[in-house]
């Protein structure tokens, strides 16, 4: 199944595509991530590392994509068996940006995924 979200909020687009773009930071807005655990400083084709949830669940992810000027990016996360692949964009959106998200994946794992995700996107552009 293939499911989209997205945000709409006052932060510049330059702002949000950096808190994207620097996985230290994903915690800072995206309540169900705890911390991320990888080398890179930044996102790349080929960055791997783990994002630890509220259970400490460990999901292994592989970025996939970047377009550092069109503010595009996609990953792979996978949970044992179970595998989302996930696009990002940030557009600017008059004085703020929009921000949204297209995940890929088994549809029970959308359908629980998908608020928690909304939320975040709505915390990542204020």
């Amino acid at each position: 199944m293939e499911a989209s979200t997205g945000a709409s909020g006052p932060a510049a687009a330059e702002v949000v595509w950096e808190r994207y773009a620097q996985p230290r930071r994903w915690p800072g807005w995206a309540p169900q991530i705890r911390r991320v655990e990888t080398a890179a400083a930044r996102i790349a084709p080929g960055v791997t590392g783990t994002v630890r949830g509220p259970f400490g669940l460990p999901v292994r992810f592989v970025v996939t994509a970047v377009d550092e000027v069109a503010r595009r990016w996609a990953w792979d996360a996978r949970v044992g068996p179970v595998r989302l692949h996930l696009r990002h964009g940030v557009d600017r959106d008059g004085p703020g940006t929009r921000t949204w998200l297209t995940a890929r994946g088994p549809a029970p794992v959308l359908m629980a995924y998908l608020p928690l995700a909304r939320f975040a996107l709505h915390r990542l552009v204020r």
